[in-house]
């Protein structure tokens, strides 16, 4: 039983992570069952032996094929939504509100890749529709009313389906981008590395071994040979620590790259480089990239903006990221994660400031005190 209610890799919930709207839209296409039964009741209570049997009978065959078009496998769905459609269609002689499974179909056919394949498919449900509709001798105005109801719920189905995959591929293009800067900058640690001691311990093994031989017959010349190698020991020490200084700033130069990947793929022009002197301990920079983050994601959902930028500024004792967008402004100081990123910002000791005024754009301002350790040399003190 728990195996059949866990959604198929390959399903729409598998697809999307069952999100929010989806689950609400689900549970929303199964509450107008009550219509099935309040709606022959209402219109013509004298007939209920008629109609109630195959009603009753229809609804478990629905509730089935419904949940398998959100949770069966994708490639699938096409049969699951013919499925509630010909259920509809079955139905429609001893129960008039079945007509909402032909329009349930439709809406379902709507979760296709495909736009053509969605019209094709709104267009077989209309051949088989009609023909039982004269028949019936049902209102042209009805059907016609019916027809609209099922293109405009159907193509909005599309749309936001549309949008939620393409949020999907840009998370997951995120995560990608920040597993391969994270290798990345692995093997460039690694080059640099051993470009950097290979040299330097092949010299300090030589001198060492020099310093041992004369150590008995020369002990100035092997104490001149070891003071040789504390120095190039030393300058080995300053080199690597200079070489991990990079890694240490790897989360806002990659919340940066995926800034850029995701404003600029919804169409939004985006700027903003690190300075490279910048050097933040990493007890800092970890929150300061998801406050980037967040601010980011704003832009991208809320903001309906075209450019967008980022600019860090570095002092002896403060550090300050500034984004702004030229979008619908409006913010609100304790919405849309600004609550969030506050609470980031105080743990850290310093301020953030919104200026979002309606129409104009908004303008993020982050401020925070740095150690008065410089942090370059915080960076040093945990590298080694």
């Amino acid at each position: 039983m728990i195996g059949w209610l866990k959604p198929h890799p390959d399903s729409l919930f598998g697809q999307l992570g069952a999100s929010s709207y989806l689950r609400w839209e689900a549970f929303a296409s199964l509450v107008w069952i009550v219509a099935l039964f309040v709606g022959p009741l209402t219109a013509d209570s004298s007939h209920w032996s008629r109609w109630l049997l195959p009603t009753a009978l229809s609804v478990p065959v629905y509730v089935y094929l419904h949940r398998q078009v959100y949770a069966g496998p994708y490639r699938r769905l096409p049969w699951y939504a013919a499925g509630i459609g010909a259920l509809g269609l079955l139905l429609w002689p001893y129960n008039g509100v079945a007509l909402g499974y032909v329009v349930s179909s439709s809406m379902c056919f709507a979760y296709m890749h495909s736009l053509r394949r969605w019209l094709l498919a709104f267009v077989l449900l209309a051949l088989a529709t009609v023909p039982l509709a004269v028949a019936m001798h049902v209102s042209p105005w009805l059907m016609l009313l019916v027809g609209f109801v099922s293109a405009v719920s159907g193509f909005g189905h599309y749309l936001r389906l549309n949008n939620q995959r393409r949020d999907a591929q840009l998370r997951l293009s995120q995560d990608e981008v920040r597993r391969l800067a994270t290798v990345a900058e692995r093997e460039r640690i690694g080059r640099d590395l051993h470009d950097l001691l290979g040299h330097t311990l092949s010299l300090v093994t030589i001198k060492s071994e020099l310093a041992r031989r004369l150590a008995l017959i020369d002990p100035p010349r092997a104490q001149r040979e070891m003071e040789e190698v504390e120095r190039v020991a030393r300058h080995a020490l300053g080199e690597v620590r200079a070489a991990v200084t990079g890694m240490r700033r790897g989360d806002l130069a990659a919340e940066l790259i995926s800034a850029r990947l995701m404003l600029e793929a919804s169409g939004v022009r985006f700027q903003g480089e690190l300075p490279n002197e910048i050097a933040l301990p990493e007890d800092i920079e970890a929150p300061l990239a998801l406050v980037l983050r967040e601010a980011v994601t704003n832009i991208h959902r809320h903001a309906k903006a075209g450019s967008a930028q980022a600019i860090f500024t570095v002092g002896k004792d403060r550090f300050e990221m500034q984004i702004s967008d030229d979008g619908c402004g409006g913010l609100a100081a304790h919405g849309n994660g600004v609550s969030g990123m506050r609470e980031r910002v105080r743990a850290l000791g310093g301020s953030l400031h919104i200026d979002s005024p309606s129409r104009h754009g908004t303008v993020l301002t982050v401020r925070v005190t740095l150690p008065h350790v410089n942090a370059t040399q915080a960076v040093d003190r945990s590298a080694a």
